[in-house]
């Protein structure tokens, strides 16, 4: 369905972010990419969805293809058009319009089928029925975010991006933005979840990526990676030995966690 290939993305002419990024993403899935900031998350979300321009930022090697054709070097316009959305990080909600013209602004792309994609989003996130003619600005950080999703659906995509829909939310909201994520999952839309709540998105992936310096680091099934040991000590903070699930405040790199691990079996 979407396949990223050997992808290389440089800012200013300088600054070499993604270094030969190949992800696949298949038809009805869900692929976590997992990484701490700077890592090249969002650098990805960026190059798929067209948005690299706006950021000074260009493809300088590999290929973007969706459905079989390359858009590498598409617009964003007709990334969407072509079925593809983006939940950006932060929300970046309209703080001064209303929920119902938030939404109507992602549905510039698909007009036909505007009341079919409004209904689908309010069944979804009855909160925003509730909260139509409310101004964005003023609803809280939970609310925003389910506008957002809700944003994103109104152009009836085939593949969702989302850029860290867990960032700043209380735990119970993490829960519920989860079981909206199956939820379009399971009603046939495809899934590119970035993340840093590692536990949230390999427990809802089929496959997950760790991604450190614009490379990744690891990859597999997802039910694999959250067993993981070298997942748990980096992204959980647990480490196994002899107490077994203790907390381990040090965070290192995801490679120094491997690599004292290399060292250590080495050593015995």
């Amino acid at each position: 369905m979407l396949e990223i290939s050997n992808l290389e993305v440089v800012y200013n002419d300088v600054i070499l972010v993604l270094r030969g990024l190949s992800i696949p993403v298949p038809e009805g899935s869900v692929v976590a990419l997992l990484g701490s900031n700077g890592a090249g998350k969002t650098t990805t979300a960026r190059a798929v969805t067209g948005l690299l321009d706006v950021h000074e930022g260009d493809v300088t090697k590999g290929s973007i293809t969706w459905r079989g054709e390359e858009i590498t070097h598409a617009g964003p316009a007709s990334i969407v058009k072509a079925g593809i959305s983006q939940v950006m990080e932060g929300r970046r909600c309209f703080g001064e319009l209303t929920v119902d013209e938030n939404l109507a602004t992602g549905a510039f792309t698909n007009r036909a089928h505007h009341k079919e994609n409004y209904d689908r989003v309010m069944e979804l996130f009855p909160r925003l029925f509730e909260r139509r003619d409310q101004l964005a600005g003023y609803m809280s950080g939970g609310e925003q975010q389910m506008l957002a999703i809700g944003r994103a659906l109104m152009s009836g995509p085939e593949l969702l991006i989302l850029d860290e829909p867990s960032l700043g939310l209380a735990p119970l909201l993490v829960q519920q933005v989860r079981g909206v994520i199956k939820e379009i999952n399971e009603a046939g839309t495809s899934i590119l979840l970035i993340e840093q709540n590692a536990m949230m998105a390999l427990s809802i992936a089929d496959t997950g990526y760790i991604m450190e310096n614009g490379k990744i680091v690891m990859d597999g099934d997802a039910k694999k990676l959250l067993a993981d040991d070298d997942v748990k000590e980096f992204y959980l903070g647990l480490h196994g030995g002899d107490d077994e699930g203790e907390l381990d405040h040090h965070r290192k790199s995801f490679k120094d966690v491997k690599h004292y691990k290399r060292k250590k079996k080495w050593a015995s």
